[in-house]
């Protein structure tokens, strides 16, 4: 009776391979923006796992915008470069407080700027640069 031994291929790895944790990620904003397709494109090219929660199909979560808020400033949040800012009227626009900005940013979600990442140590990025978005993620 033959036995037929599955192959196996030996590996040797080089020293060089430097030893990464592999993240979990959950990225916040809308699917068809192209910074969001940027950070998408970027994590599926290095292998970081994403969860993607996306305004227009499941609301802007407000107890997640207010800590959002409270650990990076309103300010750092709102996209003012943005079409939907242009099109606000100078009242909208005219915001001064954090309870201003969250009302303006729950009714007209593309004035927060995307992506928010909040990696899994509970740490938040607004925007995307590959090189800080590495040092972020790993």
């Amino acid at each position: 009776m033959a036995v037929d031994y599955a192959p196996f291929v030996m590996i040797r790895l080089s020293p060089t391979i430097r030893a990464t944790r592999i993240a979990m990620i959950k990225i916040f904003g809308i699917k068809n923006c192209d910074t969001m397709k940027k950070a998408f494109n970027w994590c599926d090219a290095n292998g970081i796992s994403y969860e993607f929660h996306d305004y227009k199909k499941q609301g802007v979560p407000r107890d997640e915008l207010l800590k959002w808020c409270r650990s990076l400033g309103w300010q750092a949040l709102m996209n003012t470069k943005g079409p939907t800012w242009r099109k606000l009227t100078p009242e909208q626009q005219a915001i001064t407080t954090q309870g201003q900005a969250v009302a303006l940013m729950m009714e007209h979600s593309s004035v927060i700027r995307r992506p928010v990442t909040e990696n899994d140590a509970g740490q938040l990025l607004v925007g995307f640069d590959p090189t800080t978005f590495d040092s972020f993620v790993r």
